[in-house]
């Protein structure tokens, strides 16, 4: 595992857009944080941030995060609790980003993925280039139907879309973020 890797990644639930495009907060779930957590696990992820500020949230996820670490769960999956041990629940993206500058040094670079292209979109390939220099970088991933306007100002670059050979492009979150690491870190022969 690449030990000298300075990436995040985190997940928004508030403030996110709903199919009408209204700011929403979305729910926490059980599979959104075992599948991300073992995904950013495998490919050396620092920390995964689950982002939400509703307090029942935050209780539920520090619930099943507790039973796979500290809790029976833990003791019966070594590699769960591992897994599940990079999780770190916060209420806001100003959070995130000021706990990485403190970690790193400096401001992270926040890239953001979403279904659309948009401005300062870059290659995985490019993004990949640049998680070499040093410099914390986190991977917003966003619930419900993307990040909402304040998250996207935020942003300093975009990965681009995913998606197969037909027009559906509606990948759950939990797998477009194992796509996502897996195109930037993972093993290619």
């Amino acid at each position: 595992m690449q030990t000298d890797l300075h990436l995040d990644v985190a997940l928004i639930h508030y403030p996110v857009v709903n199919r009408n495009d209204e700011i929403i907060g979305s729910a926490v779930t059980n599979l959104d944080l075992h599948d991300i957590a073992r995904a950013a696990r495998t490919y050396g992820i620092g920390t995964y941030w689950v982002v939400t500020p509703d307090r029942q949230q935050q209780e539920l996820a520090s619930e099943i995060v507790g039973h796979w670490t500290k809790g029976y769960g833990g003791t019966v999956n070594v590699d769960r609790a591992s897994a599940l041990s990079i999780i770190k629940i916060c209420s806001d993206i100003a959070e995130v980003i000021s706990a990485i500058e403190i970690k790193y040094g400096d401001r992270p670079l926040v890239v953001a993925t979403s279904a659309i292209t948009r401005e300062k979109t870059i290659t995985h390939e490019r993004l990949k280039k640049r998680l070499d220099k040093g410099r914390g970088v986190v991977i917003l991933f966003g619930t419900a139907w993307g990040l909402a306007p304040e998250i996207i100002e935020l942003v300093d670059v975009f990965l681009p879309p995913l998606g197969g050979p037909g027009k559906y492009n509606h990948l759950s979150v939990r797998s477009a973020a194992s796509i996502v690491l897996d195109r930037l870190l993972g093993k290619r022969t």
